[in-house]
């Protein structure tokens, strides 16, 4: 029995040992390196097993790149690996570049893959170059008159210029600016609906492409509609504004009267009092001077004479005698 099962052991850590030695040994990968006239050795597949490094992701990219003629070494790729690169697109674009006639180094696909950029969607952008369509900007030319613009950029890739260079979006701002900057230098609206080329080329001259990652070929303009009279707006809400300021001045103007009114109706209770206070002293002052022979009787019987002649000609006056306005 013991017997029986010592062979089957055996077999098993047989097994088990050829596996992780063609684990650690790709013999498929090495095979397929010598076919493809790739020298690589069984130790150095094995040394990237040891750092960690795929040894398909090195060796297939390497045969790929070979077959097309690019002069590529393992320690280069291996590195670009071991930096975090995607080492199967950067052989790719160089490809790319090289059946393109594109210059472009290994250095310099590396340095691209690192900084974020697809390395050969922007080798695939300079050969068939990429149409950026901006969204509708809003314009007003020197008669007040609004016009909505889009256009369509054409650039290419500029491959010196991908590592550090702005991107798409600063593209699409600076024809923005200039779309605006020239519709507002036009006299008129109907100018640059007669002649919408005329936008193209003024914002085309003005290098807009400096510092970024890519070279604008053209600038079309695809629609041009005509919006708000904005000039005519302004002048509303200009008058607007001054019809308020001016009602709100005459509200002013309106609070001071009243208060000035209530002012003098104060005034003239406080004068009403003091002439009820006055006539209360009279009695006492004419019996003072009666007493003090101050006023004779006679007199004071021609002031209460001249006192009824004075209320009779005010009632007089108040019936509407003509002679009373005399």
């Amino acid at each position: 029995m013991d017997l029986m099962v010592f062979p089957g052991f055996v077999f098993i850590i047989a097994v088990a040992a050829l596996s992780l030695l063609l684990h650690f040994v790709p013999v498929g990968l090495w095979i397929s390196a010598l076919a493809a006239d790739v020298n690589i050795s069984l130790f150095n597949l094995v040394g990237m097993r040891i750092r960690r490094v795929e040894p398909r992701m090195i060796v297939l990219p390497l045969i790929k790149g070979t077959k097309a003629g690019l002069p590529l070494n393992v320690n280069q790729l291996e590195a670009h690996y071991l930096a975090g690169g995607n080492v199967d697109n950067v052989v790719d674009a160089l490809i790319a570049a090289h059946r393109a006639q594109i210059s472009l180094s290994f250095e310099q696909a590396a340095a691209i893959d690192l900084a974020g950029r697809n390395v050969l969607e922007a080798v695939q952008m300079s050969v068939n170059p990429k149409v950026i369509e901006t969204p509708t900007i809003s314009a007003v030319a020197k008669n007040g008159i609004e016009l909505k613009v889009r256009a369509r950029v054409t650039v290419r890739a500029n491959i010196d210029r991908l590592v550090g260079g702005a991107g798409e979006a600063t593209i699409i701002a600076r024809v923005g600016e200039g779309i605006v900057t020239t519709v507002g230098s036009a006299e008129s609206h109907t100018d640059v609906l007669e002649n919408p080329d005329h936008i193209s080329r003024t914002v085309l001259g003005k290098g807009l492409d400096s510092g970024t990652a890519f070279e604008i070929l053209s600038i079309d303009i695809a629609d041009v509609d005509v919006g708000r009279n904005i000039g005519a707006q302004l002048q509303t809400d200009q008058a607007e504004a001054d019809k308020q300021i001016a009602q709100a001045r005459a509200e002013e103007r309106r609070a001071m009267a009243v208060a000035k009114e209530q002012e003098m109706r104060a005034y003239t209770q406080e004068m009403q009092a003091k002439v009820v206070g006055a006539q209360a002293e009279i009695p006492h002052a004419m019996a003072e001077a009666l007493k003090g022979g101050k006023l004779g009787v006679m007199d004071y019987y021609n002031l209460k004479n001249i006192a009824a002649d004075t209320e009779m000609r005010e009632n007089i006056a108040s019936g509407g005698n003509p002679e009373s306005h005399q």
